[in-house]
Order: C-alpha cells, then sequence, then structure tokens
C-alpha cells in the first residue's frame, strides 16, 4: 500500500477469487492500536465486506452508494462481475471538487451550531451538479436525507453537551416527508420525542428542553418551524413510550377528523437518532393495532382520495385562476395520492419501510401490484419528483425566490406536457382501485 501510494488492497485466493479488503484504517486500529506483530495473517484483520459498483456507473451512483452504506470504498466490477479496482471517497472528492462528501465532512466536523446553520444553503448548488449529471430523484432524495439527518445529528450532539447527559434513553423521530426519506429544497420540521419511561419527572423536564433546543437549531440551519406545531419542542409530541403507544391506538380506533390528519403524518415515521429499539416497539404496536380495524383502511383511503390530480374532464390541466401562483397548480398536491396509495397498502400489508418508492417495490414483491401497475407508478412518481426539483432549482438560480411547488404547465416543454397528462390520468385509475380495494366502491 505504501509503495503503491493507495488505501486499501484487494485480498484473493491463489485461484484470483476476492476474500476481503484491507484499509488503512484496519492497520491502524486492528495492527498498530492492537499491537499485533507485523507477521500476523493478514485474513484476520481483513474485512469480508466490500460493496461494489459497475465500471460503467456513472460517478454520482458510486457516491450515493458510499453515503448509503456509509464506507469510504468501492469495489468496480466489469461486465463479467470480476473486480478491476477499487474507488475511495478521496478519489470522489479530487473527481468532484465541492461535493456531498465535502459537506457531510464539515457538518460532522463543525464545532459551534453556528457553523453548521449554513450548510442546508450549500445543498441547491451540489443538486444542480448532480441532477445535471442524471442522477436519478430516488438518488436525489436520499442525497437531502443523509444531509439532513447529519446536520440533526450534529445538533443533537451539541444539545447534549449544553444540557448534559440525557436521564434515560430516547429517540428524536422524523416524520412525514423526511420520514419517508423525500425530502425537497422546500421543507418544514415535522418530528417527534419519545424517551423511556423510567425516566420520571426529570426526564420530562430534560426533553422539553432538549425538544426546544434541538428545533430551534434546525430552524436556524434552514428546516422552518412546522405550521401545525408537529415537533419535539412541542410537549404533546415529546412523551414517554406507552403515551405514544396510546396515541397511535386511539388514532387507529377513533379514524376520522383530526386523527386521520395525525396518521398521515405519524405513521410514516422512523428514527433520526437515539434508540432504534424504541421506534421498532413503536412500529409493532402499530401493526398489531392496525389488525382488525377495517374501518380505519376505510376511512385512510376516503380522506386520501380528497386529493385530485389536476387534470380536467378534457384532459386539460386544472390550474389556479387567481391569486399569487395563478395559472399553476401544485405539484407536492398531485403527487399525494401516489404517496397515499404506497402508505394505505404498505400499512394494510405490514410493509415497514416508509420511501414511497420502497413501499411500492414491496407490495410488488407481495403480488399487491403487478409489474405494470409498479412501473407506471414508480416511473411516474419519478417523473413528478424530478419536474419537482426542477421547479425548485429554477427559483433559487433565476427567480432569486424561495423554492416552492408550484409548476406553470405553459412552460413545459410538449413532451413533459405529454407524459404529465398520462401520469395524471394513471393516478385516477389507481385512485379507483384504492377506492374499491378499501371502500367497496370506484
Amino acid at each position: 500500500m505504501s509503495r503503491r501510494h493507495c488505501s486499501s488492497i484487494l485480498i484473493t485466493s491463489e485461484e484470483g477469487d476476492y476474500l476481503g479488503v484491507v484499509t488503512d484504517s484496519d492497520f491502524r486500529s486492528k495492527v498498530i492500536a492492537q499491537g499485533l506483530p507485523i507477521h500476523h495473517p493478514v485474513s484476520e484483520i481483513m474485512s469480508q465486506t466490500l460493496y461494489g459498483v459497475s465500471a460503467e456507473a456513472p460517478a454520482f451512483e458510486a457516491m450515493m452508494e458510499m453515503l448509503g452504506k456509509n464506507v469510504k470504498h468501492l469495489a468496480v466490477s466489469d461486465n463479467s462481475g470480476k473486480m478491476v479496482g477499487v474507488i475511495t471517497n478521496t478519489d470522489m472528492l479530487a473527481a468532484q471538487g465541492h461535493s456531498p462528501f465535502f459537506l457531510l465532512r464539515e457538518i460532522k466536523s463543525a464545532l459551534t451550531p453556528e457553523e453548521v446553520f449554513n450548510k442546508h444553503g450549500q445543498l441547491p448548488s451540489i443538486l444542480r451538479n448532480i441532477i445535471s449529471a442524471g442522477a436519478k430523484s430516488q438518488n436525489v432524495n436520499a442525497l437531502i436525507t443523509t444531509i439532513s439527518d447529519a446536520i440533526l445529528n450534529r445538533l443533537i450532539q451539541f444539545a447534549i453537551e449544553k444540557l448534559g447527559p440525557p436521564p434515560c434513553p430516547f429517540v428524536f423521530l422524523v416524520l412525514g416527508s423526511e420520514g419517508r426519506m423525500e425530502q425537497t429544497l422546500k421543507t418544514d420540521q415535522d418530528n417527534a420525542l419519545i424517551y423511556d419511561e423510567t425516566g420520571g419527572s426529570q426526564a420530562d423536564t430534560y426533553f422539553i428542553k432538549f425538544g426546544e433546543q434541538v428545533c430551534d437549531w434546525l430552524n436556524s440551519a434552514g428546516y422552518a418551524f412546522c405550521e401545525g406545531g408537529v415537533m419535539a419542542k412541542n410537549p404533546k409530541w415529546c412523551q414517554p413510550l406507552p403515551v405514544w403507544k396510546d396515541y397511535f391506538s386511539t388514532w387507529i380506533r377513533k379514524a376520522e377528523g383530526e386523527a386521520l390528519l395525525q396518521a398521515s403524518i405519524f405513521f410514516d415515521f422512523r428514527g433520526g437518532y437515539g434508540e432504534q429499539d424504541m421506534v421498532d416497539a413503536l412500529r409493532r404496536h402499530m401493526f398489531r393495532s392496525l389488525s382488525g380495524w377495517a374501518g380505519f383502511f376505510r376511512h385512510l383511503t376516503e380522506n386520501a382520495l380528497f386529493f385530485k390530480p389536476p387534470i380536467g374532464f378534457f384532459r386539460n390541466f386544472v390550474v389556479e385562476s387567481r391569486g399569487e401562483h395563478r395559472n399553476t397548480f401544485d405539484i407536492k398536491s398531485a403527487m399525494m395520492p401516489i404517496v397515499d396509495f404506497a402508505r394505505v397498502h404498505a400499512l394494510h400489508n405490514g410493509i415497514e419501510v416508509t420511501n414511497t418508492q420502497q413501499r411500492l417495490q414491496q407490495l410488488h414483491l407481495k403480488k399487491v401490484l403487478n409489474q405494470q401497475e409498479y412501473q407506471e407508478l414508480d416511473q411516474g412518481y419519478s417523473f413528478l419528483m424530478h419536474l419537482r426539483f426542477a421547479r425548485q432549482l429554477t427559483a433559487i438560480a433565476n427567480e432569486r425566490e424561495k423554492p416552492d411547488n408550484y409548476i406553470n404547465p405553459k412552460l413545459l416543454s410538449r413532451i413533459e406536457q405529454t407524459t404529465l397528462k398520462e401520469i395524471f390520468k394513471r393516478i385516477e385509475k389507481f385512485q379507483s382501485k384504492l377506492a374499491f380495494d378499501f371502500t367497496g366502491v370506484a
């Protein structure tokens, strides 16, 4: 490694079969730190798992694989599957200049909350580069999620340094679009906090202050306060685990009005920081509570059908006729029928993932969707998300405005307009399917 000036080396058998990889980190942590002799077998310090990419893969795919797997090395294989080399995060940094790797490094190494606050503002230029390179919208969402999670984690670490160690185990939940890993450049906070019931009154006091501090810092970092108050700084959403289980049971039993609104936000939850065991316990409770409550799914479906694709009887776009957003439609609302379709069916089929496209994939694997249905929903959702990102980046770059979700169809190409109309037509079909499956009426 020293002679070749590289940070890793592939280990193979005498026949040339891949056995593992050894990195400079392995030598530091497993040999030098533990005082092992230099004649110690390399097979005992190597890592057997090495994630990889094809030699034909675009650079941003390798980057997303590294970020998603939290690794610094990827094996590169040719068309036959043979490993032909290794690419590192250092290689990616050198190739891309200011990239997500730099941004993540800056976030994780920040010494004060103030150093973190301006990091979210660097996302648009990074996203513009990877979208121009052909990145899929799902990868763009994943990148935003990775950055948002890193910001949240660093700010929580600062809050613990400021307030002292928490009195009991806890988990900071992220909800809604963040819980689904579908954030865009226009986003606000949807979060909550669960802590262990053994903490008592000391935990009640600590975690309210903790939630206030973290949410205030997130707001300063570019994640606006939730207008509906769904945040960990709200005492209602900062509670011990038994209270959260009661919340979910009540929403499922009531299944009307406010309860359905909460379900659409809170049922797309995941852990942002802390004890994953609490997340798993709440999810198990949710699915147990859903069992046998057909009425909940009927009401959740009826609520989901309020969102209609913006297409008229004669296949013309339905746009705002007056006001600030005249001649546009809200693409976020246009995407909601797919999000709702995936959520209702996923909850009904015990699917634990929260991401819309991952839910659709699982529904396909469970034979709830056939191949054509899966492709129509998945590709349609990707196209809508791509247009959404394009609109937000245009607002920032050309109009010097804050990103929004309003699309003027007349500014789209003829192909984009035709594709949109076809997607909206398909959405209407799937809404009829959803209605029939859970209400008996198409």
